[in-house]
């Protein structure tokens, strides 16, 4: 497929419906056709891996178009530089997503990022960073537990970041986290009874909805059975 033939495809199947729905869900790209995340993934899957494509897909500048190029991109054309390239232009949570389940959670380099954006400040970094932690946890099914003790750190640290994405990022990675094996349920779970009783309502929030799951008598037994 070349530019030409996405566009085509992405006009077919722009949906306005899907837009203001979207924006109910703080999804708010500045260009948007619409168009479905499963569809993406089949207009994807028909280009193939292509770097080149993949830039110039990001160059256009549309939701659509930036989720296609973080699908077909090639890992090996990405550094450090390159990630920080797009992370400056992330300005919505489902753009940092997207690119961290398609294409940064597969970089030799994940962990070691995940850990420097989850000491930032900024809130796109801090979203990255945690989400990152959160994908590996679920993605990566050989790393020992050492790969994902340093997070656990991160994730009291930030538990009394107020704003929305990033919150909700420290939450998924301390839950999902949690769910990988009994050793970091165990520790997981010990992490969040310490922010718990920290004095601050995100924290509070953090740590009820993380215990709510990661006590839940089917996680457990799931965790206990592999």
């Amino acid at each position: 497929m070349n530019i030409q033939d996405i566009l085509t495809e992405l006009k077919k199947n722009a949906d306005s419906k899907s837009i203001k729905g979207m924006q109910r869900f703080g999804i708010t790209p500045d260009k948007t056709f619409g168009v479905r995340i499963p569809i993406l993934r089949q207009i994807a899957k028909k280009a193939g891996k292509d770097h080149k494509l993949a830039q110039e897909l990001w160059k256009i500048n549309t939701r659509e178009t930036r989720i296609l190029s973080s699908m077909i991109e090639e890992i090996e054309y990405i550094s450090d530089e390159e990630m920080e390239t797009y992370i400056a232009a992330f300005n919505y949570w489902e753009i940092c997503d997207q690119f961290c389940m398609n294409l940064f959670e597969k970089l030799p380099f994940a962990y070691e990022k995940a850990q420097e954006l989850a000491k930032r400040p900024e809130e796109f970094a801090l979203r990255i960073g945690f989400v990152l932690m959160a994908r590996l946890a679920v993605s990566d099914k050989k790393s020992p537990d050492e790969k994902f003790e340093p997070f656990l750190q991160l994730i009291y640290d930030h538990s009394t970041d107020e704003r929305n994405m990033v919150k909700k990022a420290v939450n998924w990675a301390l839950r999902q986290i949690g769910k990988r094996n009994t050793t970091l349920h165990k520790k997981a779970i010990e992490v969040a009874e310490k922010i718990e009783k920290i004095d601050d309502p995100t924290a509070r929030w953090i740590a009820k909805d993380a215990l709510q799951e990661l006590r839940d008598e089917k996680i457990i037994k799931r965790i206990k059975n592999g």
